[in-house]
């Protein structure tokens, strides 16, 4: 019987012979080929995963490689067989898996102590959430999945997951289809449907009770009884990546009543996310989300779930891994001494986070600290507004070294330079799952609008931002909803001091305007 030894230094006791052939003499030991070099250990072992236990994993990284040892060689065949007639993708990516010449992997543990952890941990999830009632573990596993369509509940959604950041993770178990997202029970949920059920069965099985962003944003992920989604519009909160032409559809609604229908009759198969515990930290800044009931015995941190690209491409990173948990405070400079107020900062920086405190420096009065619920917020709003023009001035917003904006002494006048607002009705993401964590757009020159009285008109609000100094290019009510409009200023400068000057303006009737940048246009 061969096998394959891996020592310390990483030097093979056994070369490595690849066997162009696709198929050879069965081995429960699989040789995995052409694998993308940031492909990462979860992925491979949840190649394996739908058709028995995987029992050990080594990963060559330098030759894009990897062998997969599963319990059975019956498993491993079936294996074999599947993607012989389907050919497997990783990250887009086709992949090779042929047998083995070796019939075990004994690998060195301290050498291959991150894949072991990874194994243990997944290993751990499976045995949790395998059903064996009247069936073997590896008769459960092969099993077919059920449909190709997940239903995705995220829990503890202190931060915006967007249509972009769920079709980025998923996308890595195989081509992503459709997508639609939307709030039921006040909890942030999504449809996802993939071109091949298999796809969605290794996704569950790999992102099922992970975190997207550190010790939040738990995904519970369970097989939806739909087989097809029916995406009407191409926007924000719905997307058919098969038919790129569908119209955007403001203010429709994003799922087909029919199933709408189907759906509110599915009772939801999700338990309570309480396999989770303490997170492991990840690298590049992006938290580790791999965390598991036997979490505590698993050595090593592992992989992020959320690759660089798709939290930087909608501008919503979790920076906590680079940042200290205090770095709360930001320092906003080149501001317009003359016109800018602590009032007009937390306005224009509450967009993107919960402001705290506001201090204009005494001494220096074209810069202000402005202090954030926490360190996710001050990243938001400095990755948003930094570079933006306010009040004719290009301000520039980087971390501050300070921990905390200090109260002036009680008693002392600081001429109004420094305002707490700790305890603001304004704040917009005190309810956690708030759907504003849903709607963090950069600055853009259309506004979004809301809370719009029956009595309003168009020409009423035309009028009222073009009293903030600029000039109205598009106007449009939600088709189904006046509460809301998009306004579309001739730039973002423009929209910048509109919602610094409207955002809460009473309209009467008991109703307050509200105000946050869009992603669309007119």
């Amino acid at each position: 019987m061969s096998s394959v030894v891996v020592t310390a230094n990483g030097n093979d006791s056994k070369k490595f012979k690849v066997d162009d052939k696709m198929l050879g003499a069965p081995s429960r030991v699989l040789h995995i080929r052409k694998l993308p070099t940031e492909v990462m250990e979860t992925e491979v072992i949840a190649l394996g995963l739908p058709f028995g236990k995987v029992t050990n994993i080594l990963m060559l990284k330098g030759k894009n490689q990897a062998f997969l040892e599963m319990a059975s060689e019956e498993a491993a065949v079936t294996m074999v067989n599947y993607y012989t007639a389907i050919t497997p993708h990783l990250r887009n990516q086709p992949i090779y898996i042929q047998y083995s010449n070796h019939k075990e992997l004994k690998t060195d543990s301290a050498l291959n102590q991150r894949a072991q952890a990874v194994l243990q941990a997944v290993t751990a999830v499976q045995t949790a959430s395998t059903p064996l009632t009247g069936t073997t573990a590896s008769e459960s596993a092969v099993t077919p999945a059920q449909s190709p369509v997940l239903r995705v509940i995220i829990d503890n959604m202190y931060y915006p997951v967007t249509l972009d950041v769920l079709y980025q993770i998923f996308s890595k178990f195989g081509p992503v289809l459709k997508i639609i997202t939307f709030t039921k029970n006040n909890q942030f949920q999504a449809l996802l449907q993939y071109s091949d059920p298999m796809n969605a069965q290794q996704a569950k099985l790999a992102l099922d009770g992970q975190n997207i962003y550190n010790a939040c944003c738990t995904l519970r992920i369970d097989f939806s009884k739909l087989v097809n989604l029916n995406v009407k519009y191409n926007n924000d909160k719905s997307r058919d990546y098969t038919r790129p032409e569908l119209p955007s559809g403001d203010g429709q609604p994003a799922m087909d009543p029919a199933i709408a229908a189907a759906f509110a009759k599915e009772s939801s198969l999700l338990g309570t996310p309480g396999m989770m515990s303490g997170p492991y930290s990840g690298g590049s800044g992006f938290p580790s989300s791999l965390s598991f009931t036997q979490s505590a015995a698993v050595p090593g941190s592992l992989s992020p779930l959320a690759m660089p690209g798709a939290a930087a491409a909608v501008g919503r990173v979790a920076m906590s891994g680079i940042v200290s948990a205090n770095h709360s405070v930001l320092l906003v400079s080149n501001l317009n001494d003359e016109m800018v107020s602590p009032q007009s900062l937390f306005t224009l920086f509450g967009v993107y986070g919960d402001v705290q405190r506001v201090k204009i420096l005494y001494n220096k009065k074209d810069s202000a600290l402005v202090q954030m619920a926490d360190v996710n917020q001050a990243q938001l709003a400095m990755s948003h507004l930094n570079g933006q023009k306010m009040y004719g001035k290009i301000i520039r917003v980087t971390l501050s070294k300070h921990q905390t904006v200090q109260l002036p002494r009680e008693g002392l006048d600081d001429q109004g330079l420094t305002k707490d607002f700790t305890n603001s009705p304004l704040h917009r993401f005190k309810k956690p799952g708030s759907k504003n964590f849903q709607n963090i757009f950069p600055p853009s020159a259309t506004l979004h609008l809301s809370n719009i009285p029956p009595s309003i008109i168009e020409d009423d609000l035309k009028t009222l931002f073009i009293k903030s100094g600029g000039k109205v290019r598009g106007f449009k009510f939600f088709q189904r909803d006046h509460k809301m409009a998009l306004l579309q200023m001739c730039s973002v400068e423009e929209a910048i001091q509109a919602l610094i000057d409207l955002h809460n303006y009473d309209l009467g009737e008991n109703h307050h305007l509200r105000v946050s940048f869009s992603k669309s246009t007119i």
